[in-house]
């Protein structure tokens, strides 16, 4: 690594572009450890209700899946690292700790390209319909002949749920944030 970093800092080196590194400060490290651990609890307290991991999911958790519009450098670890956590109790097993998990990383690297709260709603939508969608109808039917049919409900119900939890407790989240300039 580079003789200019700090101790603090975590060198990534990109192979194929020897000038391109990620540097990772303490306080980013931080940032994104604090990121992951609001998601957990916050699923955990979700799943408590029931609200986790059924085909209607309203992770309260997922209203943080906005924050890489303001900060991609903690929050798409973040919230990676958090969803991971929060997978290991899914019902689904290794199923939904992979396939959940980058469904989460997907919506939370492109939230990091929107500009607002607004847009920043839409990736985790979009993502978490599709993907998780196809997940649990895989899950139930394989690729039967009963398989697109349980795509379409899944992906409406889980995006309806997600939805509802990114513009409804998501975007007033990032606003607030903003208001008192945390992010």
């Amino acid at each position: 690594p580079p003789d200019r970093l700090s101790p603090a800092s975590v060198y990534i080196p990109k192979k194929g572009y020897p000038s391109m590194e990620l540097q990772y400060s303490t306080r980013d490290l931080a940032r994104a450890a604090v990121i992951a651990a609001a998601y957990a609890a916050l699923a955990w307290i979700s799943n408590f209700f029931g609200l986790t991991f059924p085909a209607i999911q309203f992770r309260l958790s997922e209203a943080l899946c906005v924050l890489p519009c303001r900060d991609r450098k903690a929050a798409i670890p973040g919230l990676a690292v958090g969803c991971l956590i929060t997978n290991l109790l899914s019902p689904y097993g290794l199923l939904d700790l992979v396939v959940g998990t980058l469904a989460t990383l997907l919506a939370a690297v492109w939230s990091g390209r929107c500009r607002s709260a607004w847009a920043a709603a839409v990736p985790p939508v979009v993502c978490n319909a599709v993907i998780v969608g196809a997940m649990l109808a895989w899950e139930s039917t394989g690729f039967s002949a009963a398989f697109a049919g349980l795509f379409a409900y899944n992906a409406l119900t889980v995006g309806i749920g997600e939805a509802a939890v990114c513009f409804l407790l998501g975007v007033p989240l990032l606003r607030a944030l903003e208001k008192r300039a945390i992010a």
